[in-house]
């Protein structure tokens, strides 16, 4: 009698790739896009507009192909990742075209298009050009003065709206800003995983848990403190500085697990930003506007912006008003950009709003869970920071239109018109899927990654802790 076959290994039933859930959920979303873009021409002038079936052929196929590089080059990706980045954007074009309708002399839904099929190009090419997300730790410093030049090159320009943070030449303008980011976040992964060890348990202590680190090891820290201040003084960039200065501090402490860091930063971070605030007019003024944001009304001045902010908020309720039925062009012009989110709130309501941050909320959480599913510290903390990027944003972003902290003029990801802000978010995400494929990419043993038993990917060789940039892994 032949003997029975072996018991699959543990953690096997956990190695489904679930490209046909990727597929489906981004059917939907096509289908999501394309009634809102429907409806809002409806509610506009009450017919069907012509471009329908191109606008909708044209996302069917861009899903598809972003679906076939996932599924040739990154089979075990989060399923989630992608459709979910995907209905946000497509959403974002919906908003962008319905306040078209209200501007029609300055169009820029077309525009925003535009940018999004380069940014889902750049994250075809992404995926399908990198294999091991290790390589980018041999690039730290490189990736740190790229970042630099990127940051610095926008002071020598014009000022946009009081800030210093577009380069604009022949007609076309970006903000350098949005794609230093990540290069930051690539740097300071690799910084953190190669002296971890000295930032959680080295220094000499001086009172209670305080400990004095080595000035190798301290120096960066104050570095970064001190680049956050110098975004915020020469580009007026309260946005950015908040952004830089927060993904280290949470890398820092996903590095170290201590959470006196989080305090010693958030410490730093006040201290620079009520010097800024108080010595910088342009940061001061958008203070003032926060603490007082009905002052131009006392004044007889009309509502400013925020204040616009918060009327289409309370007008929206529960439900809202309808796509098309809003009055966000009150808001002026940041209404497509900076006040986005007044006019989903106002139009699509509470329910609207929160459907919106909770997609937000699911794109994070699946970036903070392929990090737990990495075995290198590189790649782990990579991860965190590249999640930690989109929660910041869409904290610092919401917190600015709805009167939480002062306005920073920052896009909010995915949803507002900008295009290097479309293009660089593509880009998180195509890294947060090569990383979440090798987070879930099963083991010779059979176990899986955070599905399955244990976390994947290969072990780490021996780290030199003294260079980030000369490592592809640190030592547990």
């Amino acid at each position: 009698m032949a003997e029975p076959a072996p018991p699959p290994p543990p953690g096997a039933h956990a190695h489904r790739r679930r490209r046909g859930v990727e597929l489906t959920l981004l059917a939907g979303a096509v289908l999501v896009c394309v009634l809102g873009y429907l409806y809002v021409a409806v509610a506009d002038g009450g017919h069907l507009p012509r471009p329908t079936p191109r606008y909708a052929g044209g996302l069917a196929a861009a899903a598809l192909l972003a679906h076939l590089a996932v599924r040739l080059r990154a089979p075990y990706a989060d399923p989630l990742v992608l459709p979910i980045a995907f209905l946000l954007n497509g959403l974002g074009l919906v908003l962008i075209q319905r306040l078209d309708l209200t501007t029609p002399g300055h169009p820029t839904a077309g525009e925003q298009l535009r940018w999004s099929a380069l940014g889902l190009a750049l994250f075809v090419l992404v995926v399908a050009a990198l294999r091991d997300h290790r390589a980018l730790q041999r690039y730290a410093y490189l990736s740190v003065a790229v970042a630099l030049a990127l940051m610095l090159v926008p002071v020598f320009f014009p000022a946009v709206n009081g800030a210093h943070i577009w380069i604009r030449f022949a007609g076309f303008s970006f903000q350098p800003g949005e794609f230093a980011k990540i290069l930051l976040a690539v740097f300071f992964a690799a910084y953190l995983a190669a002296n971890r060890t000295a930032l959680a348990l080295g220094g000499r202590r001086l009172f209670w848990k305080l400990k004095l680190l080595p000035g190798r090891v301290l120096g960066p820290i104050l570095a970064i403190w001190l680049l956050s201040v110098g975004v915020l003084v020469l580009e007026r960039d309260l946005g950015t500085s908040l952004l830089f200065f927060g993904l280290f501090v949470i890398m820092l402490f996903t590095a170290t697990g201590r959470i006196g860091w989080i305090a010693i930063g958030l410490l730093l971070a006040a201290l620079g930003a009520y010097a800024v605030g108080t010595f910088e007019p342009h940061v001061h003024s958008r203070v003032e506007d926060w603490l007082n944001p009905f002052a131009s009304i006392e004044r007889g001045e009309g509502p400013g912006q925020l204040a616009q902010s918060l009327f289409a908020f309370g007008a929206g309720g529960l439900l809202g008003s309808g796509l098309g039925h809003g009055q966000s062009f009150l808001i002026g012009f940041a209404a497509k950009s900076d006040f986005i989110l007044a006019t989903a709130g106002e139009e699509l309501g509470l329910v609207g709003l929160s459907a919106i941050l909770l997609l937000y909320g699911l794109l994070v959480a699946r970036g903070f869970r392929a990090g737990l599913g990495l075995r290198d510290p590189f790649g782990r903390l990579l991860a965190t920071g590249l999640a930690s990027i989109v929660a910041l944003q869409v904290f610092v972003i919401t917190g600015g239109v709805t009167g939480l902290i002062p306005l920073t003029g920052m896009a909010m990801p995915f949803l507002a018109q900008g295009g290097s802000s479309v293009v660089t978010n593509w880009i998180i995400v195509a890294l947060l899927v090569r990383l979440s494929d090798c987070a879930r990419r099963p083991r010779p043993d059979g176990t899986d990654g955070p599905d399955g038993t244990e976390p994947t990917g290969p072990p780490d060789p021996p780290a030199d802790p003294a260079d980030p940039a000369k490592t592809t892994g640190a030592a547990r």
